[in-house]
């Protein structure tokens, strides 16, 4: 009797430790996979501020397009994690802040259309606007519609940017700012490129952030893939179409891979991740040469960063080729669809309740904001022309010192 009593102790025993082994390791391995997550979603936040070195080219509007990304992030990150939780009872944790992470860097994207149409106070309205119409484009896409493949958000973030962007633009109606003037130097193209170049690194964890742990790997090789394959294909395109190298269309195109590939990157193999950011680096630089003047020209609309030629019709590509590489339903196609429609038609109501306010003196100018007299004393006048964009007819760069 004793031994049974002692055999069914031992035996109890045993059981216990192993489901409470069982229990530790589920927990740890939580744990390590939310600490990895939040660690990709650091590296979110990290991008949303070089998204504003990559539009410092502008040698005299610098300092306001960095006051302009940290207000509207300062508004948009908090409000969208207020509404999660207060309005729609959701909780906050990991995915919920890399969610508003999301949001506010979509926005960050999109004003890229209209820096300089506004006076900088006005970002704050600009950000509230903002939030609840990338909220129902979000629940549009993954709460109404079924089976929309866009892990890495370009649908969401890249096509909704450019076209809230385009709509706000188009509302506030700011003909006048195609006229001033936008010079370059070499020191502040040189912004573009450290922002382009590093943005190029970070680029997986953007586009795995809400991914299972799982699929992170082979996401980011497919990321990775994708980019390389637009750094190449986007010199070849410039080098042939222009026989020079134009370092802004450049370094804002060899992105587009990345862009391309998030509606995908974890549902297709390592050739045709590398085939979809090739096909995203050509799209963009002919955007740029021959889209960007036709689309000012049509809609008197100035993109004054270019974010149409970067992020609109590289994320269209990237989320109706995912009807045919990965097998994505017809939603895909409405999901796209609604997205350019929902974000010009909120886009333009926000831009027509930014244009009862005042319009600024000063626009792509620094001292709209600041006192530049003293900044500004002794300043030499030295730039680099950009031949290339200017003989293409781009918005970005048509005036060098």
């Amino acid at each position: 009797m004793c031994r049974r009593l002692l055999m069914m102790a031992l035996l109890s025993a045993a059981f216990i430790l192993m489901v409470a082994d069982s229990v530790l390791a589920q927990t740890v391995g939580q744990g390590t996979a939310e600490l990895f997550q939040y660690h990709r979603g650091m590296d979110v936040f990290f991008m949303l501020m070089l998204v504003a070195f990559l539009m410092l080219f502008i040698k005299r509007y610098q300092w306001g397009v960095c006051l302009a990304t940290l207000l509207v992030f300062a508004v948009a990150w908090p409000l969208y994690l207020l509404i999660h939780s207060e309005f729609l009872g959701l909780s906050l944790g990991i995915e919920a802040a890399i969610q508003a992470a999301f949001a506010a860097i979509t926005l960050v994207i999109a004003i890229g259309v209209f820096l300089g149409h506004i006076s900088t106070i006005h970002y704050i309205l600009t950000a509230v606007l903002f939030v609840p119409a990338y909220m129902f484009n979000e629940w549009f896409m993954f709460g109404y519609l079924a089976g929309v493949a866009d892990a890495g958000g370009s649908i969401l973030v890249h096509v909704f940017a450019a076209y809230w962007g385009l709509g706000v633009a188009m509302g506030l109606r700011n003909p006048s700012v195609a006229d001033e003037p936008k010079r370059t130097t070499v020191h502040s193209v040189s912004f573009v490129w450290l922002a382009s170049m590093l943005l190029l690194v970070l680029w997986p964890s953007f586009v795995t952030a809400l991914l299972p742990a799982n699929e992170v790997i082979p996401a980011m090789i497919n990321c990775f893939l994708a980019l390389t394959a637009s750094v190449l294909t986007t010199y070849l395109a410039c080098y042939l179409l222009q026989r020079k190298i134009d370092p802004l269309v450049y370094t804002y195109a060899i992105l587009a891979g990345g862009v391309a590939i998030g509606a995908t990157v974890n549902l297709v193999t390592p050739l045709t991740a590398w085939i979809i950011g090739a096909l995203g680096g050509i799209i963009s630089t002919l955007s740029f040469i021959y889209v960007d003047g036709w689309l000012h020209r049509r809609t008197g609309v100035l993109d004054t960063m270019g974010v149409h030629n970067l992020h609109g019709v590289p994320g269209i590509f990237g989320g109706l080729v995912a009807m045919v590489v990965a097998g994505a339903p017809g939603s895909q196609a409405v999901a796209v669809l609604g997205a350019i429609l929902i974000g010009l038609v909120t886009g333009i109501g926000s831009g027509v309740v930014l244009r009862v306010f005042p319009r600024p003196e000063l626009m792509l100018d620094d001292a709209e904001a600041f006192p530049m007299e003293e900044a500004r004393s002794g300043e030499a006048d030295v730039a680099e022309p950009t031949p290339a964009m200017a003989a293409a007819g781009s918005s970005m760069v048509r005036e060098t010192s």
